[in-house]
């Protein structure tokens, strides 16, 4: 039985994922997560539960369809339905390295990650949405989303793929009631971070400093925005300047 709004957070074991579940675990959002690591993802379950939060984890690969299908299908049978997708889950793979280094069976590991995955996980949530004639979904993107840089690789070129998919299903989806915008979280204190800059010498964000964004847009006041990408230590600093 369905009590409140019911997230679904993919890759939820680290990081910004992590901080997502937890945050909105507090607010009384049920929660839906998943993850690769079994432990890890228990561990994070356990930690919402204790904030109140009814929640179902589930150990799954979700760029894997059968995977998909299962983390969808043991939620829905739990909750009822999802209100709210965050799209979270990604890799860097291997770098920093040149493109005309990169192996071909790492490009396309990536590309499962981060592109497949998204693809996947909200066509399989979408029905339930449309007929509901409601819903959230936030796919994360990035700087080299939008400006290409040496030695970012797959990772990059998947993000400028996610940012197309994302305006695409935005179009597709006017008029529907469901939404679908893109966050940009910009560069923080991460596992994925320390790989992608291992030398890395200026300050960074935690997750924690980039929640508002996310916040927003699953709240009702952004139930009319669609196709849109958000910046989300610039929304947080504007947030606090109010």
């Amino acid at each position: 039985m369905k009590h409140s709004n019911v997230m679904m957070i993919t890759g939820a074991s680290r990081g910004l994922g992590k901080t997502l579940a937890l945050y909105f675990a507090k607010q009384g959002t049920n929660l839906a997560i998943c993850s690769r690591n079994a432990l890890e993802i228990q561990a994070v379950q356990r930690e919402a539960e204790q904030l109140g939060a009814e929640v179902v984890a589930v150990t799954a690969d979700v760029s894997n369809q059968a995977d998909v299908e299962r983390f969808v299908s043991i939620t829905e049978h739990h909750f009822g339905q999802i209100d709210i997708l965050i799209n979270n889950a990604s890799i860097f793979g291997p770098g920093p390295l040149y493109l005309s280094d990169y192996p071909e069976y790492e490009f396309k590991k990536v590309l499962d990650v981060n592109l497949l995955n998204p693809f996947l996980v909200t066509k399989r949530v979408l029905p339930g949405m449309l007929a509901r004639g409601t819903g959230s979904i936030i796919n994360l993107t990035s700087e080299v989303g939008q400006t290409g840089y040496a030695e970012w690789g797959a990772y990059a070129v998947s993000k400028f793929a996610v940012e197309g998919m994302t305006q695409v299903w935005a179009d597709e989806l006017d008029s529907t009631g469901v939404r679908i915008n893109l966050v940009d979280p910009g560069e923080m204190d991460t596992v994925m971070h320390q790989i992608a800059v291992p030398d890395c010498d200026y300050e960074l964000a935690q997750p924690k400093d980039v929640i508002d964004v996310f916040s927003y847009l699953a709240s009702d006041a952004a139930k009319e925005i669609n196709g849109q990408r958000f910046q989300a230590q610039a929304f947080s600093k504007k947030e606090e300047a109010r």
